[in-house]
């Protein structure tokens, strides 16, 4: 008796490397239970493929599904907003001036991107500056950002 693998064996191994993601957290086995459920379609389609042809097509499937992740889908879910990294990144962003006439001279600045994973911040800065203004970040001065005028040039 000859063991002949249908399109339901990769479709159950295919769920079960998904599933697995579960556990394995990496994002590895999803790509290569994804190529799985594809071969079962490919299979069930073209029902003559040999095992050979059927493994082959399987592992060209991981390699395109894990390639595409990396080129075109990962670079979409990376994060934005600049928390945790260090002085230096947050050091030089410019913003917008949206109120002034705070107590001791403080303004409130909108960032067009979160700095340190806030849009608003409370800064302060020693040149007199009109709401509109846009300022760039020169220091962090406890929970304020020392801003100056930005200049264009």
């Amino acid at each position: 008796m000859e063991f002949v693998v249908e399109p339901w064996h990769w479709f159950v191994l295919g769920i079960l490397l998904i599933l697995s993601e579960l556990i394995l957290t990496a994002f590895a086995a999803l790509w290569f239970g994804i190529a799985a459920v594809m071969v079962c379609i490919l299979l069930w389609l073209f029902p003559m493929m040999g095992f050979t042809t059927q493994v082959i097509t399987w592992g060209i499937l991981s390699i395109l599904c894990t390639i595409l992740w990396f080129k075109f889908i990962k670079p979409l879910s990376i994060d934005k907003t600049k928390a945790g990294l260090p002085r230096e990144a947050t050091i030089g962003q410019v913003g917008m001036v949206i109120q002034t006439g705070l107590n001791h001279g403080q303004i409130i600045v909108r960032f067009s991107m979160p700095v340190l994973g806030s849009d608003e911040w409370n800064c302060r800065c020693a040149v007199p500056v009109q709401v509109g203004d846009r300022v760039r970040v020169i220091d962090i001065l406890g929970n304020d950002l020392v801003v100056q005028p930005h200049s264009n040039s």
